[in-house]
């Protein structure tokens, strides 16, 4: 299915969801000044204190450690050099998004205040490549007819000129695509390349060892029908970059862009590619195929396992951990989910077996015992995706839509017709991703996320460290320096134990709160391994707060009691732990089993965006929507393998 070769460039709108706000005067114009002004009205009418919020604070820079630290960043996040940002009325730069990671606040176009309650430690922003020359030829050659056209409407799109270029990207080669607009394709490429080397050189300039790291990064974002995402963030070690961006008008697949990075990125230059979203890959995440139906050859999936460390699982568009029904009857997979498991016949809008992050690791066990290597054994990270230039903005009550005026103010996110119907109020703030590395610098980060010591959020801060070794003693949770034990005796997250017949391997896991969020509700640890051919999975809760314990038939701990002020989205006090650790023992461990475990943290409830913005406006929570929410914590997996395995 070449079919992507007729792809255009307005296909990335699709980034942004596609939804339109639309007025009861049913005016088709997607954003005129004079709806601005009107939207601009609605948020100056915002209560913004019908609810306590924190107090920003200040970045903390911790000195290099052997044990290392934990950072916290977003790897995936755009600003008005993205079509599909711009379109909808983002006019904040590269420049702007770098301040507001470091805690400046800005407002979005109707006028809401965006502001990060602590700084980033990292970032780094993902504007699309396909989109790159745009502003550059909007600049200096409006002159020539169809590129001027375009660039007058890119100013005030309407829904016409949204659907004229869907259309001509469904039906016939693409008229919209720079080089064709300028009558000029080296031109279009020239172009291009000067906004890769603003991106390139804007990282530099902000990249601030020791306090802050801005990578140099672009998204590669190939689209499938109905609005579907098969998109890669790729993000450099250092400022050797190659000289253009990879885009998909370059390469078709993964494959091809795996193969032009590597032959444009030799070293020093370095670089790894994070996929986004498997929730919405209509199940192409983790197929034996790429998007155009070319089967993987063993070359390839080794290619993948070296390029490819992590897999983002959560964002704005949903929770990509698991799905109820392809197999697990796990209730927390129901956490932000965004699509319906596929019904018989169903190819999109709907979750295959394919597509979900944990039946992507459940592969990468298969795939071992065919291959002799697991290409599939990624780490985890969350991100935002967000288009408003605001990278890491994740608390729910700061959430102002990820598209500009598109999507705010909170009169428009929970109210607007389309909204509805197309999913607006099924996103949420995004993720964050945290790295432990002995400092904050390109390379330790970097080289950190290639190790998988890495862990996903649901954007709440929790601190989490996960290891695993086969000769860690009873006392080690009350040793002396237990985090140095660990790191000798065993493997942090992201590593790989071989099995033993010596007894079980033994999980140690520490998580803390976040201290400006709620206290924690419980620990749990997922396994899944594979044993006469089949692949099997289990929970179990193995730290619960407020006295609790888990059955010991079903593993789990009694529901927490903990509740929410619905009227001031104050949580309950003196439920929940500050704190939860435990050295866990596999009880149903046998030495042949492929397996991988990793950690979950479940947070006390606390109201969901959607709640916070019905108390802005003075109304009751939306129905059909929960009106709290359980921020959660993942950490990379540890896998156990059997030594005939290992290869």
């Amino acid at each position: 299915m070449r079919w992507l070769k007729w792809v255009i460039l307005v296909v990335l709108i699709g980034g942004a969801g596609s939804y339109f706000y639309v007025q009861k005067k049913l005016s088709t114009t997607l954003i005129s000044a004079e709806i601005i002004e009107e939207l601009k009205v609605l948020a100056g009418a915002q209560n913004e204190e019908a609810f306590t919020k924190p107090t920003p604070q200040p970045a903390q820079y911790p000195d290099p450690s052997e044990t290392k630290n934990l950072y916290w960043g977003d790897v995936h996040s755009h600003t008005n050099l993205s079509f599909d940002a711009y379109i909808f009325g983002n006019r904040l730069t590269l420049d702007q998004a770098y301040e507001m990671a470091r805690g400046k606040p800005y407002t979005n176009p109707v006028g809401e205040v965006m502001q990060l309650s602590r700084p980033l430690d990292f970032v780094a922003i993902t504007d699309h490549a396909e989109g790159f020359g745009l502003h550059e030829a909007c600049a200096h050659h409006a002159d020539k007819p169809d590129l001027k056209e375009m660039c007058d409407r890119l100013q005030k799109p309407d829904v016409r000129f949204f659907l004229e270029l869907r259309r001509q990207g469904e039906l016939r080669p693409p008229v919209s695509q720079l080089g064709d607009l300028l009558g000029d394709q080296k031109l279009a490429h020239e172009l291009a390349k000067q906004t890769w080397a603003k991106i390139a050189e804007t990282a530099d300039r902000h990249n601030d060892p020791g306090k802050f790291t801005a990578f140099a990064s672009y998204e590669y974002s190939p689209p499938l029908p109905d609005n579907g995402k098969i998109h890669r963030n790729i993000i450099f070690r250092g400022s050797e970059v190659p000289d253009h961006a990879i885009s998909t008008f370059d390469a078709l697949t993964e494959i091809d862009l795996w193969r032009q990075l590597s032959d444009g990125c030799t070293e020093p230059c370095r670089y790894l590619t994070i996929p986004h979203n498997p929730n919405k890959t209509w199940g192409l995440a983790f197929a034996d195929v790429t998007i155009d139906g070319d089967a993987y050859t063993a070359e390839d999936w080794m290619t993948r396992k070296r390029v490819e460390p992590l897999v983002e699982m959560f964002q704005i568009k949903g929770n990509s951990e698991c799905a109820i029904g392809i197999g697990t009857s796990d209730e927390q997979c129901a956490f932000e989910q965004f699509f319906p498991v596929c019904e018989e016949g169903q190819e999109t809008l709907c979750i295959k077996e394919t597509s979900m992050m944990r039946d992507g690791l459940k592969k990468g066990l298969k795939l071992q015992e065919d291959l002799g290597v697991n290409p599939l054994a990624f780490g985890l990270v969350g991100s935002t995706d967000t288009h408003n230039s605001n990278p890491g903005d994740t608390e729910e009550y700061d959430f102002r839509g990820e598209s500009a005026a598109q999507s705010a103010p909170a009169q428009n996110r929970l109210h607007s017709k389309l909204g509805k119907e197309r999913g607006q109020l099924k996103r949420n703030p995004g993720g964050l991703a945290a790295v432990w590395a002995p400092e904050n610098t390109r390379g330790a980060i970097f080289d950190a996320m290639m190790a998988k010591e890495t862990y996903a959020t649901s954007g709440t801060r929790i601190e989490l460290r996960f290891f695993g070794s086969f000769t860690y003693s009873a006392d080690l949770t009350t040793s002396d320096d237990p985090i140095a034990a660990a790191y000798a005796g065993g493997v942090p997250m992201g590593g790989t134990l071989m099995s033993s017949d010596q007894g079980a391997p033994a999980f140690l896991v520490l998580a803390r709160q976040d201290a400006m969020d709620a206290p924690l509700d419980k620990v749990q640890i997922i396994k899944s391994w594979r044993e006469n051919g089949k692949t099997h999975e289990a929970i179990y809760d193995v730290a619960c707060s407020d006295g609790r314990s888990a059955d010991p038939q079903t593993h789990r701990c009694p529901l927490t009691t903990a509740k929410v002020d619905l009227s001031n989205c104050a949580f309950e006090e003196g439920k929940g732990a500050s704190s939860l650790s435990t050295l866990w023992r596999d009880p149903d461990y046998v030495p042949t089993q492929n397996a991988f475990y990793y950690v979950r943290v479940i947070q006390n409830p606390t109201c969901r965006w959607s709640t916070y913005d019905a108390l802005r406006i003075g109304e009751t929570p939306p129905e059909g929507l929960p009106a709290t929410s359980t921020e959660m914590a993942w950490s990379s997996p540890i896998w156990v393998t059997p030594h005939y395995q290992m290869h």
